[in-house]
This record gives structure tokens, C-alpha cells and sequence, in this order.
């Protein structure tokens, strides 16, 4: 089941994000550390209503941002819509003992759904430049691969901008 996220489940949420940083770690992908994602991160997207959670009956399994707010990373990238009407996806997590189901995809096709039932015209996120895996999962869902943005705090390698049109 994909329902918003609670506030108390915010350290059931952290240990899968902190359990995927350490298994991208262990396979030579530095895309999450001790800065990101963060509590306070979380915290927010809660606040917002973004935050939601896959849970499989017996606890959290994955989380996704599905929110219509662009960060000012994003602004000097050419999108291939308009910045308008625009969903945004951060911090795409699943328990590395639950990957490989099909997981990331049910979320993935949840949030674009959202987008549609919303009127919105297309859906925009950023994966890191060196985890190749995620970049096949996006591009084989249609995402077009756009310019790169960078985020110091986590890596000296760039993060590839995407776009599906809707």
C-alpha cells in the first residue's frame, strides 16, 4: 500500500534511506551521506504532505517526495516543458532486501498517475551521474536525460536532470 507518511514513522523511513546509502556505498556509488537525506528533509516533506510510504503489511518498505515545488537547482536547467504544472520526485528509496520486485516501479507509476489525475504536464527528477542502474530504471520508463546539476554537500560528480512528458 502507497499512503502519505506519518510523523512517527520518520525513523522506520530513515532506516531505509540509511540502509540504501550504505548498500550504494558498499557498491562504489556515493549518492547519500551523513547530509543527505536528512531528518530535517523528511520533517519538511511531511509538513508538506509530499512524503509518501510503500508498506508491504509488515512495515515500510520504500518512500518517494512526490511535490510540486522546484528547487533553485533546477532553475537554470532547459526543461523540456515549461515551469509550470510540473511534479517534482526526490529521495526514491527501497529497502535493499525488498529491491528488485518491482517496488521503485509501483511507486514510480503512483507518482506519474498523481501527475496525470492533477492536470500536470510533465514529472522532473535527478538521479546521480554515477549510478547507472537508476539512470536504465528512468530511461526505460520513457524520462528524457537533460543537463546536470550539482549538489557539493553530496558529491563532486554531477546529477543528471529528467523529464517525462505526460
Amino acid at each position: 500500500m502507497i499512503r502519505l507518511a506519518k510523523l512517527p514513522e520518520i525513523h522506520d523511513i530513515l532506516n531505509v534511506t540509511n540502509s540504501c546509502a550504505a548498500f550504494m556505498i558498499e557498491h562504489g556509488i556515493y549518492q547519500w551521506n551523513e547530509h543527505y537525506p536528512s531528518k530535517n528533509a523528511f520533517l519538511k516533506d511531511i509538513e508538506r504532505s509530499e512524503l509518501y510510504v510503500l508498506d508491504n503489511g509488515e512495515g515500510i518498505i520504500g518512500t518517494i517526495v512526490i511535490s510540486t515545488l522546484m528547487d533553485k537547482e533546477y532553475i537554470p536547467v532547459q526543461w523540456l516543458t515549461l515551469n509550470y504544472k510540473n511534479l517534482y520526485i526526490h529521495r526514491l528509496a527501497i529497502d535493499p532486501s525488498q529491491q528488485g520486485k518491482g517496488y521503485a516501479q509501483k511507486l514510480m507509476s503512483f507518482a506519474e498517475d498523481k501527475a496525470k489525475k492533477n492536470g500536470l504536464v510533465s514529472v522532473r527528477l535527478d538521479t546521480f551521474s554515477q549510478n547507472k542502474r537508476n539512470q536504465r530504471f528512468y530511461e526505460a520508463r520513457g524520462y528524457n536525460k537533460l543537463s546536470d546539476i550539482y549538489f557539493p554537500k553530496q558529491s563532486e560528480h554531477p546529477f543528471h536532470c529528467y523529464e517525462l512528458i505526460l
